[in-house]
């Protein structure tokens, strides 16, 4: 690839529920003709009722433009997916899962003679994983050296500091690691001296009036009596939030910036 060629990588951030899904659908084509995007990565482990995704859910998200899909801890919720995730589908879960799981941690996709390497990952502070994410993210390089122009790691994860110490550690050697999970859009997009763009968190896409996606009135009741209830999405305030990453020819990132959209915009 030419060192002059540019790239634009559009990520969005965790879609919750059927009203994150009708928002990317409804807004992604007019962020594609505004932003020019060469590549849209979408984390859609909360797309199916709110938790985890179903095979038909994510060929909706695919087929409203969306180049490939990002997961996080309820990667397995829905056990009808099993199979999908097994398939060529561009879908990846967590890669440093138990490697017997279905599912792939990364994968290429390519557009114009342009390829983008996807790679998943998981934390391990207050989140389960099989392995360690920093060391997963050593081996996964070391496979994909010759096989991408750009790297984009989610670091699906919880502690803030877990992930601005993976980006630390990725710093030159990938394009952009950004953060997903938390569902709140940190105000921190910058390009690390190395050249990889940083974002702790991507944000949400879905009722942000709400906690985290999940009425407000059900999880309140679950703070004051401690006692489990069935989470359902919230509905008000829906809004799109992501990163759009710009890089060079040699898969370094040159700007980030984020970005926040109201449905009805």
């Amino acid at each position: 690839m030419a060192d002059w060629l540019a790239v634009k990588l559009l990520f969005v951030g965790d879609v919750v529920g059927g009203l994150g899904r009708r928002t990317l659908t409804g807004l992604l084509p007019n962020l594609r003709e505004e932003l020019a995007p060469d590549f849209v990565v979408v984390n859609g482990e909360n797309v199916a009722g709110g938790v985890g995704i179903t095979e038909k859910t994510a060929r909706e998200l695919l087929g409203a433009g969306v180049d490939a899909i990002t997961l996080g801890n309820h990667a397995y919720r829905h056990k009808e997916v099993f199979g999908y995730l097994d398939s060529d589908a561009p879908i990846v879960r967590p890669a440093n899962y138990p490697r017997a799981a279905p599912g792939r941690g990364h994968l290429v996709v390519e557009r114009e003679g342009v390829r983008l390497a996807v790679v998943n990952l998981s934390g391990t502070v207050f989140v389960e994983a099989a392995r360690s994410p920093f060391a997963e993210a050593d081996a996964i390089l070391a496979d994909l050296r010759a096989q991408a122009d750009h790297v984009l790691v989610d670091f699906h994860a919880e502690a803030t500091s877990e992930k601005v110490a993976l980006g630390r550690l990725l710093d030159g050697r990938v394009t952009a690691v950004i953060g997903t999970h938390t569902h709140i859009q940190t105000n921190d997009p910058t390009v690390l001296p190395g050249g990889t763009a940083y974002l702790t968190d991507a944000g949400m896409t879905g009722p942000h009036d709400s906690v985290i996606g999940v009425r407000s009135d059900l999880i309140v009741r679950r703070f004051v009596t401690g006692l489990p209830v069935r989470f359902e999405p919230g509905e008000g305030d829906v809004r799109l939030e992501g990163a759009l990453i710009e890089c060079d020819g040699q898969g370094r990132a040159t700007a980030i910036s984020t970005f926040r959209l109201r449905e009805s915009e």
